[in-house]
């Protein structure tokens, strides 16, 4: 039996997760809070409008440990949520001020060069 991260209701918390152009130089690993796929969040003061389709963040659902395993070795990734982003702030994958916030939602980009 897998274990994850315990939600409120003791549900486990999974991502969405895509991996774009995986083992090439492109690689994008995009991944998000799962209920946030198909949704949009926009700041009209900063003109910022974002779509969280399926087609860029998947339909595949994994739970943290994995998501981390995946994200770590990323030199491009894409996270969008608050959950991800703060268990990716926790595990020190990336740094809080190294965030962005669209209307309540947090959003962060790792770029390895």
């Amino acid at each position: 039996m897998r274990r994850g991260i315990p939600c409120r209701e003791n549900k486990v918390m999974v991502f969405s997760i895509k991996v774009h152009g995986k083992n090439t130089s492109n690689e994008i690993v995009a991944a998000c809070d799962s209920d946030l796929v198909g949704t949009t969040v926009s700041d009209p003061e900063r003109e910022i409008e974002f779509n969280i389709s399926a087609e860029f963040y998947g339909n595949e659902k994994l739970e943290w440990k994995e998501i981390k395993d995946i994200i770590s070795k990323g030199k491009n990734v894409n996270l969008i949520g608050n959950k991800i982003v703060e268990l990716a702030i926790k595990e020190e994958i990336i740094n809080l001020s190294n965030t962005l916030e669209i209307n309540g939602i947090k959003h962060a980009q790792i770029y390895l060069i």
